[in-house]
């Protein structure tokens, strides 16, 4: 009886280990760090939690690598939109059961809360919570 408690407790385990090595299927869990990373401005922590190709806004080319990604990581987080201000404070919104989205407003109008048409986009894969997407939905 003590051995199979042994397994099942080590299966469990390594189930939890594999789930933070191979992906995050908690939603909060993956924000938690993503929004982090994004704060201390660690373009090579948020490149790894990126599903290439990755959505650019109209004008822009799909971003197809890492490299591509960490050209451009000023452009998505801090060029219309100041993520390092938005995230702290911005709502989740979960768009279905493999899709969340946070929406932040313009750099030069952060106190206009009703007006945040640049759009994050998250979703869930086969590896975990990536971020897929950035857009302005008003273009």
């Amino acid at each position: 009886m003590k051995f199979r408690s042994i397994i099942c407790l080590g299966l469990m385990m390594l189930l939890a280990v594999s789930t933070n090595v191979f992906g995050q299927t908690d939603f909060d869990a993956f924000w938690k760090n993503f929004k982090a990373s994004v704060i201390k401005k660690d373009k090579n922590a948020v490149a790894a939690l990126v599903k290439f190709p990755f959505s650019m806004p109209y004008g822009y080319k799909e971003v197809k690598t890492r490299a591509a990604f960490i050209k451009n990581y000023e452009k998505i987080f801090s060029g219309e939109a100041d993520a390092v201000k938005c995230f702290p404070e911005a709502e989740i919104i979960k768009d279905d059961a493999k899709t969340y989205s946070v929406y932040c407003g313009f750099k030069e109008t952060p106190a206009d809360t009703e007006n945040t048409p640049l759009k994050y986009r998250f979703e869930l894969t086969k590896t975990g919570w990536k971020f897929v997407g950035f857009d302005n939905i008003n273009e």
